[in-house]
Parts: structure tokens; sequence; C-alpha cells
């Protein structure tokens, strides 16, 4: 098992990274403080790890609620995140009630906005089992649900105080999913570490055959990346926008076709295309670097051409993405492999990356 730690200060919480770690009552047993907990999962990975999790709770002596929430990005809504407060009420759950996610990024992000919520703030674990939320979601405490208008709008920072990443689950992932997740492995490298970029390239295969010794070191340097960004800039007010390499013309993509139509992790490796064509034609990036990127992403199984929304839509979904300042769109762009910036973009070049990009 590997141990990470994302620096906050008194809010500062591990990262265990391992296989089997949902059977390992001691590493839940250091961050629980009350009697109850509630595992919010959904209906395809409760029938897989609630009751292991369950039984492993027990061996606590703590009661052990289960609340099950449909699967998928379109339930990822006020009337889904309510039914969290309904069992949490009907229960009679208390500030010292602990929730704990059991699932992908969805799961994550409304158990952690319930946690921030419910009773004004109670504590909340991660127990991811996709790789996107493994390598991303899980860590950093952002929260939240969908609006209609644009993804992740209404939510709230709230830490978890721990994330145990069992390695076992990814097992189970469906090939569209490991994919999926694959894409935020490919934005760590591109925009923060060539290395790493590199690695994933030579270990492509590897990865897509879902061998535990590269998804080990996938998910460790993805971690390593995003915890000490999250410790320099937990808010999001400067250098932490750069986890949102593709995350711009990712968000219209899901947005603009509807939740759930594409997953978060094939759209934001199509919008990691859209990114480096922009890259490239602001001069930061060549040609053949904007090209390799984009072969390693199609490698990956992730779409490369965008949906044909039309310009004018594109921007529209696009003004409603959080970076967003006074009116104008910010981007992140590449400066170079490895190395990702936040800019603001002349109109006319995103135009063209969109036509380059099928969206037109």
């Amino acid at each position: 098992m590997n141990t990470l730690t994302v620096n906050l200060g008194k809010r500062s919480y591990p990262i265990y990274i391992g296989s089997g770690l949902i059977d390992q009552a001691a590493l839940f047993q250091a961050h629980l403080t009350g009697e109850a907990v509630y595992i919010v999962s959904n209906t395809t990975v409760a029938p897989l790890y609630a009751e292991p999790l369950k039984i492993t709770l027990t061996q606590l002596q703590k009661q052990v609620h289960l609340i099950t929430l449909p699967d998928g990005e379109l339930y990822k809504d006020w009337s889904h995140l309510q039914t969290i407060f309904d069992a949490l009420l009907q229960h009679g759950a208390d500030r010292h009630t602990t929730l704990i996610a059991l699932g992908g990024g969805v799961i994550g992000d409304m158990t952690g906005f319930a946690a921030a919520s419910f009773m004004r703030g109670v504590q909340f674990i991660q127990v991811p089992t996709t790789l996107l939320a493994q390598v991303d979601s899980s860590v950093g405490g952002k929260t939240g649900i969908n609006h209609p208008l644009g993804k992740n709008m209404i939510g709230a920072f709230h830490q978890p105080v721990a994330v145990i990443a069992d390695l076992s689950t990814l097992q189970t992932l469906p090939a569209r999913e490991l994919s999926a997740g694959l894409a935020e492995v490919i934005k760590h490298g591109a925009m923060a570490d060539a290395d790493f970029l590199n690695w994933i390239e030579k270990n492509a295969a590897a990865l897509l055959a879902c061998e535990s010794k590269a998804l080990a070191y996938a998910v460790l340097r993805s971690c390593e990346i995003k915890a000490a960004v999250v410790a320099a800039d937990e808010r999001e007010n400067n250098i932490r926008a750069t986890l949102n390499f593709g995350h711009t013309f990712g968000h219209a993509i899901e947005a603009g076709l509807g939740y759930g139509k594409w997953l978060h992790g094939e759209a934001v490796g199509c919008g990691m295309v859209m990114a480096a064509d922009l890259s490239m034609r602001l001069g930061k990036i060549q040609p053949a670097e904007a090209a390799r990127l984009k072969q390693l992403i199609h490698t990956m199984g992730l779409p490369t051409v965008a949906p044909k929304f039309g310009s004018e839509r594109y921007f529209e979904l696009m003004q409603l993405d959080k970076k967003t300042t006074g009116g104008k769109i910010r981007y992140i762009v590449l400066d170079q492999l490895g190395a990702a910036v936040i800019e603001s973009v002349p109109e006319a070049l995103v135009k063209e990356t969109l036509q380059a990009s099928g969206a037109t």
C-alpha cells in the first residue's frame, strides 16, 4: 500500500492506494468518530462492494446504513441529492455521522456535497471504485451536482477525511469506464509532467489491459500531481484551474449532448484534443505535439472528433464555465507538453479550433 498526504494544515488527509483495502477495518477505524456510518453507492457498484464494506464496518461495531442511487451522470441532480438527505433524517443521523462515498465520480461528488450541507457539515470518506475517481475526482474536495445549463455549477469545497483507493475494484470496470479514467491520467501528464506522459504512451497497452502494476503507478502518480496542486491552491484561485485542461470544451460537450450521453472522461478526452489544437494555434506547442496527444487519446479508446453543435452553441455553453471572469472565457492551454497555463484567447482562434475539431 502507498500512502500520500494532501497537505491542508489541520484539514490534511491521507490517500491510501492498494489492493484489498475495502477489507481492512483498521484503515477505516482511524477516520470514524461517531457510531453511525452511511454508505452512499449506486445500483451498479453496491451489489459488488457494499456488502464487503458493510462487513468491514460492522467489525468496528458501527451502525451501517446503505443508500443506493441510480447509476449515471443523469442522476447527479437536486432530486437524487434529496434522497441522501431523506435517508439521513429518517434514520436520525447527527453531527457525528460519517458518510462514505462508494462508487465513481458522480457518487463521490454527490456524497461530498451532502456531507458539506447536512447539519452544515459532517465528515465523509471517499472509497472510489472507478479509475477516473481514483486518479482525480476523489481527491481535492470538489463536491456538487449538475444544473441543466452547466456541469458542476452547484456545490461546495468540502474535503474528505480520507481517500481509500482499492485497486481491486478496477478489475470489474467495463472497458469504456477504464478508457474514461485514462483520459484523466493523460490529463495529469499533459498539464504537469512530460515524463509521466511519456510513461503513459509506453504503457498504453498495459493500462488498457488493466494490468495491476501499470494501473497502480498511474493512480499513484496522478494522485501525487493532484495532491500537490490542491495543497498549493485548494479553492482554485489560480494554479488549480490548470487541472481543468480539456474541461472547458469537455463540459460544454457534456451539457450540450445531455448528461450521460458521453462519459465525463470521454468528453475530457475530446476536450484535450481541442485544447491542444488551440495551444498549437497560439504558437505554444508544435503541430506534431498536438498530433501526438491526439493519437494517445485515440489509442486509449476515447473520441477525438467533437459533436457538431456549431460555434455559437459552444460559446454559449463555455460561457458557463467556472473559469469565466467578467464575461471572458479563460482557457487552459499547454505552454508545452507537461506545463499548462490559464489564458484568455481571441475568439477567432477558438472558432478555428472548433472548425478543425468537427464542432461546426
